[in-house]
């Protein structure tokens, strides 16, 4: 085999869709069928249509509608939600959805505050606290960082309290010595305290 064709025959694969296994009744489903056939589909595209039609129905945000205060769908934010890679999409919703978190999630996105990995894009209001992000140097440095760290941050939070507390502080050391962000110093006021007591296993 020549190394053109292992590169080709290399990678992940491209799917056109996954297969999800869907319960329904059996007046539902029969009445699916019936729909699908109007609209000339199989019955798993049109479950496909409807579910995608439906994410324009439900809200991440209930606007009052009153000075461009607007509502927002699932739809609306598809394009801020997903990311091929599932670091960088596991951060897009932490930051703009974080309520949306599971428990296992919210442990995860501590690890990463805990870390430092996430320091070059926080911006801290000096007068009231409230944080916010630096956007371009989230695309630019962050996101690119996670997704290197990232195998390892699951591969720890796998093995327990003892693994996720070594990470975090293995990786510290990282980021404050410069190895992480060249020229990106990291002062003790910006270092947060780590506690085991923190980590909610």
């Amino acid at each position: 085999m020549t190394e053109q064709e292992k590169r080709k025959g290399g990678g992940g694969k491209l799917t056109r869709s996954e297969t999800v296994t869907v319960r329904l009744d059996p007046k539902l489903r029969y009445l699916a069928e019936l729909a699908a056939r109007k609209q000339r589909r199989t019955l798993s595209s049109f479950i496909e249509w409807a579910v995608e039609d439906s994410l324009r129905q439900v809200m991440l945000y209930q606007g009052t509608g009153y000075n461009n205060d607007e509502s927002i769908s699932f739809a609306d934010e598809a394009g801020k939600l997903w990311d091929v890679d599932e670091a960088e999409r596991f951060a897009r919703l932490a930051i703009t959805y974080p309520d949306l978190l599971t428990h296992q999630d919210q442990e995860i996105w501590k690890l990463l505050n805990d870390c430092y990995l996430l320091l070059p894009a926080k911006l801290r209001d000096r007068y009231t606290g409230q944080l916010s992000w630096d956007w371009p140097i989230l695309e630019d440095q962050v996101f690119p960082t996670l997704r290197r760290y990232w195998p390892d941050l699951m591969m720890s939070y796998s093995e327990g309290t003892a693994a996720c507390r070594q990470w975090v502080q293995r990786t510290q050391e990282q980021v404050v010595a410069g190895k992480v962000y060249p020229g990106f110093a990291v002062h003790a006021k910006q270092e947060p305290e780590f506690d085991d007591s923190d980590i909610p296993f």
